[in-house]
């Protein structure tokens, strides 16, 4: 656990997150605690994690995505030293299907 973002008011709202029921809850939740812009970076990352693990390249990330090579580098990063959170979120996504 990263002691540098572990707070009483991130753990509200982790637990706040946690308590969603379904994709409409979470847009009109994450509608109004973040900006547009803020939702479409944290949908971007999650997608450019997904295409790195699925062996993309930088070019194509960046054709598919729009992101930088600075953002997939950052990510790629998380994945191989991170907390393994992309890992454990992209396993249940892959699981699902």
């Amino acid at each position: 656990m990263n002691s540098k973002i572990k707070d009483e008011m991130t753990d509200k709202l982790f637990e706040a997150i946690l308590l969603l029921e379904n994709v409409e809850e979470c847009y009109n939740f994450f509608e109004d605690i973040c900006t547009i812009s803020e939702i479409k970076a944290l949908a971007q990352r999650l997608e450019v994690a997904k295409m790195l693990r699925d062996k993309k390249t930088y070019s194509e990330i960046t054709e598919k995505t729009g992101a930088s090579t600075a953002t997939i580098s950052r990510i790629n990063r998380a994945l191989n030293y991170g907390a393994d959170g992309y890992k454990t979120i992209l396993d249940r996504l892959y699981s699902k299907k």
